[in-house]
């Protein structure tokens, strides 16, 4: 839906169990009526569709594209915006690190991708540009040297470019802009900004413009255009908090070397508050959200930079006096507090209030997906927590 008549916001649909595509359909049926009913009756709502490789293969088969397009005209649905990181199972069995597979140094990641960009482009409305969120190249832990990190990150660079060649040829060829979102997260290759200015200047730009002068003729200055052009980041809030990144900080940064926003992920992590004499309190809360399904990296500030602790059980055990730690738990984004645990509600605040002085992004996605594995105090009715949150976001934005 459009707020502030600048932005498009919606939320992410891998909330939704099921890889198949009739599953997809049929909560999108299901759920998508009654939430447009409450938040924007009386005028279009947008969707941040997320697909597996299986439904994006089973969406392509005959009539199906054309069923889904057909019902989004009818219900007054678009979609601007996909999430194609999760390649696979997202629900019910164990995640953990395998959501990175198969990570950017695969054909298989490049085939998905691209055939993802063809339904876009297919059931993107006229006029109106199209992102898709994807893997930040690689899982960290899978790599057992610093050689072997770089050969990942070049790898992961070509197949990201061939990418950015198929979207600068379709936008030749149909004047329909669409831009890869690479989407940082802690342990991932690229996890913080710093991370994110190496893989654009020490690989995407250098392998780039090579690339682009002998695929498409372009020279330096043009071959820089169309990677940064086609190529932008996916700003997911919980996980810059995570890294202890300040919103205006990274934009000012990404802004000083030309790199784009292409999707805003709304979410917020966990805040742990080490208050004196509840320190065994405030643990067994956070144990609450300990469950098997997600990886749930948890970041510490220290005098030697941010500490990463590789899943939530390797904190639990530890008799260290932390002061303050974050958690990666997309929990909802409109409390600020549960029982003696905090959230970075406080980094979305500041990221909304940025983009209301500057609209560097106008696809705005409210990514909370562990409504399922959340404590029992905190689960509502899915579509009824679906609307708080959007109505939370078009509050502080109008």
């Amino acid at each position: 839906m459009k707020v502030s008549e600048k932005f498009h916001l919606t939320y992410c649909t891998n909330i939704h169990p099921g890889e198949d595509w009739e599953s997809i359909f049929s909560n999108l049926q299901k759920y998508i009526p009654r939430i447009k009913e409450k938040v924007c009756p009386h005028s279009d709502f947008g969707l941040g569709l997320r697909l597996s490789n299986q439904a994006s293969v089973e969406l392509k088969r005959e009539g199906n594209l054309e069923e889904f397009q057909e019902w989004m005209y009818k219900n007054g649905v678009y979609v601007y915006t996909m999430n194609g990181f999760p390649y696979g199972n997202f629900h019910h069995q164990r995640v953990k690190d395998q959501v990175h597979t198969p990570d950017w140094t695969t054909e298989e990641r490049c085939v998905y991708t691209e055939r993802l960009f063809d339904q876009l482009a297919h059931l993107l409305p006229k006029g109106m540009s199209g992102g898709i969120s994807t893997s930040p190249v690689s899982y960290k832990h899978w790599f057992t040297s610093q050689q072997a990190i770089h050969t990942a990150f070049g790898v992961g660079a070509k197949n990201m470019l061939r990418i950015a060649k198929k979207l600068y040829e379709i936008e030749q060829n149909s004047d329909v802009y669409l831009h890869l979102d690479i989407e940082p997260e802690p342990d991932g290759l690229v996890e913080n900004t710093e991370d994110v200015l190496l893989f654009f200047n020490d690989f995407l730009l250098p392998i780039g413009r090579e690339f682009f002068k002998k695929e498409l003729g372009l020279d330096t200055a043009e071959s820089e255009e169309a990677i940064k052009r086609y190529l932008t980041l996916c700003y997911d809030v919980c996980h810059f908090s995570l890294a202890y990144e300040e919103p205006k900080d990274t934009f000012a940064k990404l802004k000083q070397h030309g790199i784009h926003v292409g999707k805003i992920q709304i979410s917020a992590a966990l805040k742990i508050v080490f208050d004196k004499g509840v320190r065994e309190v405030i643990l067994r809360a956070l144990s609450k959200f300990d469950e098997p399904v997600y990886l749930h990296q948890v970041t510490e500030r220290t005098d030697l930079g941010v500490k990463t602790y590789s899943d939530l059980p390797e904190i639990l055990g530890l008799k260290e006096d932390f002061s303050e730690l974050r958690a990666h738990f997309h929990v909802p984004i409109f409390l600020e507090q549960f029982d003696n645990l905090h959230s970075t509600q406080d980094h979305i605040i500041k990221t909304l209030e940025y983009l209301k002085e500057d609209p560097i992004c106008d696809h705005l996605e409210v990514e909370t997906y562990t409504w399922e594995v959340l404590p029992e105090n905190l689960k509502k009715e899915l579509s009824e927590s679906i609307c708080r949150e959007l109505e939370w976001v078009k509050a502080r934005l109008e």
